[in-house]
């Protein structure tokens, strides 16, 4: 049974609906269009229970069309994303000389966070090892192709355009050495895909739309993603949304999808060099991010975009600290153990990436003195920053080595920190002002205040003492 149309749009022309708006037979809540669903034949591959083996059926989820959806948020919505873009833009400016040489390393900071939300665990000393071939932690390798799959996303859009070869670009990059879905890499599913659930999606938390609406609902989100008559900040986070709810892929959706938001961002203009890590702060609260799209799901778009700015904006304050303490690390570096021609090379070249391995040392002590590098020299010069503290080793072997800059990595870590911190405190903030709004309509006996008894004044009073005036 189909709630709604397939293939449902947003037309000019409504009518009021108890609240709600109707175009052309979708649900709009708050301006904004309700998911649908439909009941679809299923057939399990998978023994599994006797109700999974039962089941003949699934509920799918019908995304709306967007691309002339309209949304138009309330004053302190659209204060709150003013100044979000205003400290994104202030990054830029003033920073981005900074972090723009490590767009490297913080698109790895931020395949970090992005995959963390994915379950996907690893340091920047497991990247490290990654780049170098060690595969001790498989999360590892997978973070490093995020990040190869977001900075060439975020790329790509400088062209002012966002384009669909683009996409499934990153996507392929992102699984091509999948050992499950690498042959999906690059490509919409052509098979159904359930979240939560298990091996059939009986008790899944969600259900995409089928494979053969994926490519209608993507170009559609292609187009509503070009518009401009958004602000760029809500544009990044509802298109974001519909991303996930399309699913166009087999895996890889959540990473590829954040990447579209930094994408956007640069699309706008918003940005030009830096790619503000923002999946940190929202791998600091998982919970209240799936909520979120979950929510959007009903046509609730409000919350998803104040907590992307307000996310946006927490990653600005910190980044800021950030590449003011990379630069203060810069220069005790340049002026103690990194003086000399040889270490000074070296020192120059972690400021663009603190993660050095033993080619890229060599190619950069081979234009010292414009000849093939010595092996004995590369050692040698390694032995003594990590002596110094200027490098970290993160491999045990004697080939194919690889280190760190322990005062980058640490500054990186101790961001993400800071982020979570702050994300922290504003979940804290939140439910405290829930508290507080609970306090404010409980009810209140009579004579609770001052001993006044059940006089007017005294339950104006009582009112008082425990709503907002307390």
């Amino acid at each position: 049974m189909v709630h709604r149309n397939e293939t449902p749009d947003v037309h000019d022309g409504s009518t009021a609906l108890g609240g709600q708006t109707a175009h052309s037979g979708v649900l709009v809540h708050r301006g904004w269009p309700v998911h649908g669903s439909a009941e679809r034949p299923w057939r399990s591959a998978h023994r599994g229970s006797r109700a999974d083996r039962m089941t003949t059926s699934v509920r799918v989820s019908l995304p709306p069309r967007i691309a002339r959806a309209r949304w138009v948020p309330d004053a302190r919505t659209e204060a709150l994303l003013d100044r979000a873009a205003a400290a994104l833009r202030s990054l830029d400016v003033h920073h981005g000389s900074r972090l723009a040489p490590l767009g490297s390393v913080i698109g790895r900071t931020e395949a970090v966070a992005s995959s963390r939300i994915e379950d996907e665990s690893a340091s920047l000393d497991d990247c490290a090892r990654a780049l170098v071939g060690i595969r001790a932690n498989p999360s590892a390798t997978v973070v490093v192709r995020a990040a190869g799959a977001i900075e060439g996303l975020v790329a790509a859009a400088d062209t002012g355009v966002i384009t669909e070869a683009a996409l499934l670009e990153a996507h392929r990059l992102l699984m091509r050495d999948d050992p499950v879905d690498g042959r999906y890499a690059g490509r919409y599913r052509s098979v159904q895909n359930w979240i939560g659930g298990g091996d059939t999606p009986r008790l899944a938390t969600y259900v995409p739309p089928p494979p053969e609406l994926v490519a209608p609902l993507t170009a559609d989100l292609f187009a509503f993603q070009h518009r401009t008559d958004l602000h760029p900040i809500a544009q990044a986070a509802i298109g974001h949304a519909q991303f996930e709810s399309i699913h166009p892929f087999t895996d890889g959706n959540g990473r590829i999808g954040r990447a579209l938001i930094s994408a956007v961002l640069r699309r706008r203009g918003v940005t030009t060099t830096v790619t503000a890590p923002i999946a940190t702060a929202l791998a600091a609260d998982r919970g209240r991010y799936f909520r979120h799209l979950a929510r959007y799901r009903d046509g609730v778009v409000d919350v998803l975009v104040a907590d992307v700015a307000i996310a946006i904006g927490t990653v600005c304050d910190e980044a800021t600290v950030t590449a003011l303490l990379l630069d203060e690390h810069a220069a005790d570096r340049m002026a103690g153990p990194c003086a000399t021609s040889a270490h000074a090379v070296v020192g120059r070249a972690l400021s663009d990436d603190p993660v050095l391995t033993e080619t890229r040392l060599q190619d950069l002590l081979a234009g010292v003195d414009d000849g093939p590098a010595d092996e004995d020299l590369a050692g040698c010069v390694a032995a003594e920053l990590v002596h110094a503290g200027v490098l970290r080793p993160v491999t045990e072997r004697r080939r194919d080595r690889a280190w760190v800059a322990p005062a980058v990595v640490d500054e990186l870590e101790a961001f993400e920190q800071r982020v979570r911190a702050g994300v922290a405190g504003r979940t804290r903030s939140d439910r405290f002002r829930a508290g507080r709004s609970a306090d404010a309509v409980r009810p209140v006996p009579d004579g609770a205040a001052g001993g006044r008894g059940a006089t007017g004044s005294g339950r104006r009073d009582a009112r008082l003492a425990t709503g907002p005036c307390a």
